[in-house]
């Protein structure tokens, strides 16, 4: 029997993989191993996610938690070498650009295991943020190179990959935002406990070290978000990073900004579709509100998913550049996006045909 490893370590890892899972479990003769290295450990980043997407407990949980890249890199790497050894695998399949995935790929590359990388190809040509260094370093040793959009499949040809590696599937998280959309009963549950009307709001939510580690950026991102507040009602679920720097630096948050803990995938969902504009500097965020044609502000000089500027609701924005383009949505000036191919929802299929393939080649 046939045995693959899907690699999950933080929140938007699970709504890559559910989906996969779910498929890949169909398949006879094919033991499907979930390990979970607990990059992101707590309820609220973690265990909730599992929950709203149906997912099991992990076969796995390495419990790593927070630490330096350093530190965390290498204590998934020297955990996951054990599960490895222990399990054998055929194929390892990581998902996006955390350090879980460059982690685990480094590990399983070590031990001549076929690498499947599910998003790949995204660049945003920024080599400050960690999870570009993450993308890259994966990709160049990964076996099966599963691109989320055309341009995706353009950066690996420039870069070298021989194009018999890549693989234009689709993007998945679209398949687990699908399923969750259908699933949800009563979606105003949320909006009526938070006493939020929809299309009647702008969600925020800001995480990445380069908007939150830095007093005085935090400090001029806050200040727009309170003016922005002043035209329209602001929801922002805070991320626990976010929210211990506007502790420690006692950053004034206007009365008209509506603070929450991290969301669960259904809740943040019903939030996200039903609000009038969303302010981010997520990526998955970025690809969401495509789908769901919500006009996005990306807070971020560059995007790795330039697609959802190209074709999709999406603008990149400057502190300084905000309050004029949270205006100019409210005017009804928003762009009018379209879905870029194979957003669809079925990308998981599409992506455990060619790792079951993959497979019985290997076998022959």
């Amino acid at each position: 029997m046939k045995k693959i490893i899907l690699v999950v370590g933080a929140r938007p890892n699970f709504m890559k993989a559910a989906p996969l899972y779910r498929h890949l479990r169909k398949q006879n003769n094919l033991n499907v191993i979930l390990l979970h290295t607990g990059q992101h450990y707590d309820y609220e980043m973690s265990q909730i996610f599992f929950e709203d997407l149906d997912l099991p407990k992990p076969d796995y949980f390495l419990d790593v938690q927070s630490g330096s890249h350093a530190k965390q890199t290498a204590k998934i790497m020297v955990k996951f070498e054990k599960v490895l050894l222990k399990e054998k695998p055929d194929m390892v399949v990581v998902f996006g650009d955390v350090n879980s995935t460059v982690a685990c790929s480094l590990t399983a590359k070590k031990m001549q295991i076929v690498i499947a990388h599910v998003e790949a190809g995204l660049r945003s040509y920024d080599e400050t943020m960690p999870e570009e260094i993450n993308r890259r370093v994966t990709d160049s040793i990964s076996d099966l190179l599963l691109t989320p959009s055309e341009d995706a499949n353009v950066n690996l040809l420039k870069e070298g990959v021989d194009k018999e590696k890549i693989f234009l599937v689709g993007n998945i998280m679209i398949d687990s935002l699908v399923v969750v959309i259908n699933k949800i009963k009563d979606e105003t549950k949320i909006l009526k406990k938070l006493k939020l009307e929809a299309k009647e709001y702008c969600l925020v939510t800001i995480h990445r070290p380069s908007n939150v580690d830095n007093e005085e950026i935090l400090a001029e991102i806050v200040s727009k978000l309170n003016e922005v507040s002043e035209k329209i009602p602001v929801v922002f679920p805070v991320h626990p990073r976010t929210r211990k720097h506007l502790q420690d630096w006692k950053i004034k948050i206007g009365s008209k900004i509506l603070l929450t803990s991290p969301l669960g995938y259904r809740d943040f969902t019903c939030l996200e579709r039903n609000s009038r504009l969303v302010i981010t500097d997520s990526g998955g965020i970025q690809e969401e509100t495509t789908f769901l044609n919500i006009p996005c502000l990306t807070l971020r000089p560059n995007t790795e998913r330039p697609i959802t500027i190209q074709m999709g609701t999406n603008k990149l924005v400057t502190e300084k550049s905000l309050l004029n383009e949270v205006e100019f949505v409210l005017n009804n000036n928003n762009k009018k996006g379209k879905i870029p191919a194979l957003w669809d929802g079925k990308t998981a299929l599409r992506i455990s045909e060619i790792l079951i393939q993959k497979l019985l080649v290997n076998q022959t």
